[in-house]
């Protein structure tokens, strides 16, 4: 989304989604020889024949037949992942959502006009959330513009979730309520839900068909601040969203079964439009270093924002921004793209409502007032102990190296995405001593409800330049030629992940079959060499590219000695966002992004030698 084009009068927002491909099915031999191609910077050469061994093996026997049956399987399904993925990635996972799969991070309207500045919060909320109501106006009339490769159509699925969607806990698996609509599909809940010290409330952001403008909106956030400033905190049932995932739908239970009301006041908050959180906290922020923010968006109050709702916009008392999301209905792009729009309308408008300053009769907002007993008050008090003990242990560094960017590393012929993560697999060589399993986020939008790939960057070629750039005795000559062989890699990877032509999903597809059938899991997945090399979530450094645009994020690391690493690219610096657990004496998420940033001038610096 580099083009800042949001709206589109030809084409109707989701008018290709029946025109696109199908997902397609890799060959098993390709996926397999890929795989062994992956797990070789882990192992000697003993554990590789071991390995390949066992590949083979599965190859010509069970994986052939698993092979047989998900092809069958694709002939029926459009998308034979879609289910399977929704499930074993989110909605079967048991550990709390918040901060262990939820993604969330800064919003960068304090780069222009709306630097921290104390009694701003609701007059910069009330124009943010206006904004957003535009975006969600947009889907529903499908005037918002399709997303292209070249001038190949993305699927816009995932959109649809972005807002009136909610995850609802259950004891064994969590499901998804959804209750957008396009104007052509009928009416869809119009209410907004805001969360302010401990208390919920809700009212009609489109009454009458017609989006409250930001004064009206003020008036409403207003009437509700003074609330809670003169009345006690509430209780915090929001924190429950945090737990532990069979505990919460415990909980949700017995909520349910103390009064019907609670089960009405449940589905506001599922059905309503998103959750705007109004939290007193103030974290410090500038262009250059975002990282209080970016640790207050993952892990901030869990007593104002709802962890399974798919958008919490987070308003900070003074008058910055972030968010909060569900990562299982959609993936990080479809925020950046409305971030995005906010963004350049915040910067169009020059952060200031221009418009009438008239507002209309309203109804008041309706406090959402929960029936609880003594359990739901523990269980309250348990899920904000154990959220905050996680929370705590949690590092985040969110900094802009400004020496150059895009516009550099592009003059230089070298991709910049690659430029950054192959200057990651040098800075965990350079820290750690050895390769670091990798799983970087490519989209398969160019195929119907396709949402990613693992394209995993800690090939044998970056590994071999990470060695030469360790290697006193290599030369410049030397260190660029391995540098631009493992770009060239790479490059032709990540085209193949968008094609569909990546093998983890297909893996993950042959290990779901197994399971049905009830076989037993073959030796491929139970070879120390699967685990070693990332595979079945076990990646040492879990990373994205969230675009080129001034929108970024975070997330917490995959495992506890690994990494979090999301970054994004503009012309004139990268922004990169880094995670890891105090806990884990062997990562530090600051030593790590200090020395990626390094790495970008030595890698710049072997270009301009080279050519010499």
């Amino acid at each position: 989304m580099e083009n800042h084009v949001f709206e589109s009068s030809e084409e109707r927002t989701f008018q290709y989604q029946d025109s696109l491909p199908p997902l397609p099915v890799p060959p098993l031999e390709e996926s397999l020889s890929k795989y062994c191609d992956a797990v070789k910077p882990f192992l000697n050469q003993e554990g590789y024949e071991r390995t390949y061994k066992i590949v083979k093996a599965f190859e010509n026997g069970v994986g052939k037949e698993l092979h047989q049956k998900l092809l069958q399987r694709a002939r029926f399904k459009k998308n034979w992942l879609e289910e399977w993925w929704l499930t074993a990635a989110y909605l079967d996972v048991r550990m709390p959502s918040q901060l262990n799969v939820n993604f969330g991070g800064p919003a960068p309207y304090l780069e222009h006009y709306w630097p921290p500045e104390k009694g701003t919060q609701l007059h910069r909320a009330s124009i943010a959330v206006w904004y957003t109501l535009k975006y969600w106006d947009l889907l529903r009339r499908e005037t918002l513009s399709v997303h292209k490769a070249g001038n190949y159509p993305l699927d816009m699925s995932q959109f649809r979730n972005l807002f009136n969607t909610c995850k609802i806990p259950g004891r064994t698996s969590d499901v998804i309520s959804n209750q957008f609509k396009t104007v052509s599909e009928g009416s869809c809940p119009t209410r907004l839900a805001v969360m302010a010290r401990g208390r919920i409330f809700t009212f009609d952001a489109v009454p009458e068909g017609q989006i409250l403008t930001p004064p009206e909106l003020l008036r409403q956030l207003q009437y509700i601040q003074n609330i809670c400033q003169t009345e006690p905190a509430g209780i915090g049932l929001s924190a429950l969203t945090t737990e532990e995932r069979t505990r919460w739908a415990q909980t949700r239970e017995h909520l349910i079964s103390l009064d019907p009301k609670n089960s009405s006041h449940l589905e506001d908050i599922q059905n309503s439009l998103f959750i705007l959180s109004l939290d007193d906290a103030s974290p410090y922020g500038t262009p250059e270093d975002y990282s209080q923010i970016a640790m207050l968006a993952l892990a901030g109050d869990p007593t104002v924002r709802w962890g399974d709702k798919s958008y919490n916009l987070v308003a900070w008392s003074n008058g910055v921004f972030g968010s909060n999301c569900d990562h299982a209905p959609y993936d990080a792009m479809v925020l950046v793209a409305m971030c995005d729009y906010i963004d350049q309308n915040v910067k169009a408008c020059e952060g200031r409502w221009k418009g009438s300053a008239a507002v209309r009769e309203l109804h008041n907002p309706k406090e959402l007032v929960f029936t609880v007993d003594q359990r739901i008050l523990n269980d309250i008090a348990l899920a904000k102990e154990q959220y905050y003990k996680q929370a705590s242990d949690l590092q985040i560094v969110n900094y802009a190296f400004t020496a150059f960017g895009k516009q550099l590393v592009k003059k230089k012929k070298l991709h910049p995405d690659t430029f950054v993560q192959l200057a990651l697999q040098l800075a965990y060589y350079k820290i750690h001593g050895c390769p670091g399993s990798c799983y970087e986020t490519a989209t398969t939008r160019m195929f119907f409800h396709g949402r990613t790939e693992t394209m995993r960057p800690c090939t044998v070629e970056a590994v071999n330049w990470c060695r030469s750039m360790l290697d006193p005795l290599s030369t410049l000559a030397q260190r660029q030629e391995l540098m631009l062989k493992a770009f060239v890699k790479h490059n032709k990877m990540m085209k193949e992940c968008q094609l569909a032509k990546g093998f983890d999903r297909h893996l993950l597809g042959l290990l779901l079959l197994a399971k049905e059938q009830g076989l037993p899991v073959p030796e491929l997945f139970t070879d120390p060499a699967f685990t070693k090399s990332g595979g079945g979530g076990n990646f040492l450094l879990s990373t994205s590219l969230v675009g080129y645009t001034n929108v970024h994020g975070a997330v917490v690391p995959m495992i506890h000695n690994g990494y979090g690493f999301f970054y994004r690219i503009r012309d004139d610096r990268f922004v990169v966002a880094c995670t890891s657990w105090k806990s884990c004496p062997e990562t530090d998420a600051e030593r790590l992004s200090r020395t990626v940033f390094q790495n970008f001038h030595e890698m710049i610096q072997l270009m301009v030698h080279s050519q010499l």
